[in-house]
């Protein structure tokens, strides 16, 4: 998996010449209120064809990371003489932008790569290279091996994208949970000891919530995220895999348990103003309530969330992070959902596109995320990159990098939009965790 928002409703158009939006991207572009508007043929090779200037384009969509990006563009154009030029459009509009250069056949020649729900359309459209064959040798090497298997799409995959890897990635993150440790202490708590259960981090909460401050904080985008990480107390890898593809119902057991979840939360009264915010700016608005004006004090977030704070609120390091506690009665081994976050991908149909595929293998090698790993900061992809880099308000979720989900498959976009309606109804008493679980499995069985 990638990037750990679902960073808004835009998505591309294939070419002509493909087959057209498949039955789950039309729905997942009706059910974003968005009408599905065919390209004229791309590729061509005339002077609409995208790509092909004399600099190479990288759309970027990160705000946390965007100036260690550039550093390293002006530090591979001193190097090799190719120059970069860095798009930088920011995390609210990539997604719209995107698709209008889709659209336009006017795509850049590289861009970031945010979640595989709103990536998948891009790759089926044909504006993402293979990179399996150049991964099999030595530039595969160096990453780490969670890293490839998050990022691959196998045979047989509910998205049906073809089989392949599209997106190198230079970090490894997981989700877990911020807080700020001054609120912590205020309240008689110990920042640096992580509560050891999920009843316990509720007390936490509780307790933050006396002395006045805002308690626990989540985005709507990333609740599938959430629901998943906490879901592997009770299911494995592989039972979570065969309720995605459908082979399993969405109303077992394990997964009751799950959005239980939500339900304790709300009636502990440790959700930050009883909602939870939606839309294309739900996780910055949780972002910048943590980092800028200290308003919350957890969220769930992914690691990439502290280059946003370094790059915004430079002045806030005061910070822990830890796991998703464990369920009280959970039956497996909790694992943390990631793999891959900041990463690109190279558009083919660009005349640059051997140049940018050049530059992502170099922005991709160790020596290089040594350089994001200081600068965002972040957990490195590479192997080689020595766990000293990692700073202190990651150390906490780092120290379980390994216990990473290995699920083939994604949950389908539009089981995913009903997760995300379905815990925003579970907030507001809008719907029980029957009635949501029953809502997924429709959704899984129209998929």
């Amino acid at each position: 998996m990638t990037r750990f928002h679902m960073a808004g409703p835009a998505r591309p158009t294939p070419s002509t010449g493909s087959s057209g939006l498949s039955r789950r991207g039309l729905l997942g572009a009706v059910g974003a209120g968005l009408a599905a508007t065919p390209l004229a043929a791309c590729g061509s090779g005339g002077s609409g064809s995208s790509g092909g200037g004399k600099e190479i384009v990288f759309m970027n969509q990160s705000r946390g990371q965007a100036a260690t990006l550039k550093k390293l563009a002006a530090q591979y154009t001193k190097q090799v003489g190719v120059e970069i030029r860095i798009d930088d459009v920011g995390p609210a509009d990539f997604l719209t932008k995107l698709q209008s250069s889709s659209q336009s056949r006017n795509m850049p020649d590289m861009f970031s790569v945010v979640d595989g729900h709103s990536m998948t359309p891009y790759y089926k459209a044909g504006w993402a290279m293979d990179l399996t064959d150049q991964l099999k040798g030595s530039w595969g090497d160096t990453f780490r091996p969670a890293t490839l298997k998050t990022t691959t799409f196998g045979a047989d995959n509910p998205q049906h994208v073809k089989a392949g890897t599209y997106s190198a990635h230079w970090e490894t993150p997981a989700l877990g949970v911020f807080v700020n440790a001054a609120m912590y202490k205020g309240a008689g708590l110990n920042p640096d000891q992580a509560p050891a259960t999920m009843s316990e981090f509720i007390d936490q909460m509780r307790k933050i919530k006396k002395t006045g401050k805002g308690p626990f904080w989540f985005a709507t985008s990333l609740s599938n995220q959430l629901i998943q990480s906490y879901g592997s107390n009770y299911m494995s890898d592989e039972e979570l895999n065969a309720t995605f593809v459908g082979k399993s119902s969405w109303k077992s057991e394990g997964w009751r348990k799950t959005l239980q979840l939500v339900v304790d939360l709300r009636d502990a009264g440790v959700i930050y103003n009883g909602s939870i915010p939606n839309g294309n700016s739900d996780n910055p608005t949780v972002e910048k309530a943590f980092f800028n004006t200290q308003g919350v004090a957890a969220i769930f977030d992914g690691t990439s969330a502290v280059g946003v704070a370094r790059a915004t609120a430079p002045e806030f390091t005061d910070f822990r992070s830890f796991p998703l506690p464990k369920a009280d009665d959970g039956t497996q081994t909790p694992r943390l959902v990631g793999g891959a976050a900041k990463g690109a991908a190279v558009n083919p149909r660009s005349k640059n596109a051997a140049k940018a595929l050049k530059f992502l293998q170099w922005l991709t090698a160790p020596d290089q995320q040594k350089v994001w790993a200081e600068g965002v900061p972040l957990i490195p992809s590479a192997r080689a990159v020595s766990e000293k880099t990692i700073p202190q308000q990651l150390t906490g979720i780092a120290a379980k990098i390994s216990d990473i989900q290995l699920v083939p498959n994604q949950i389908l976009e539009q089981v995913n939009t009903a997760l995300q309606k379905g815990t925003q109804a579970l907030v507001l008493k809008e719907r029980s965790v029957d009635q949501v679980l029953g809502d997924l499995d429709a959704a899984q069985k129209s998929a």
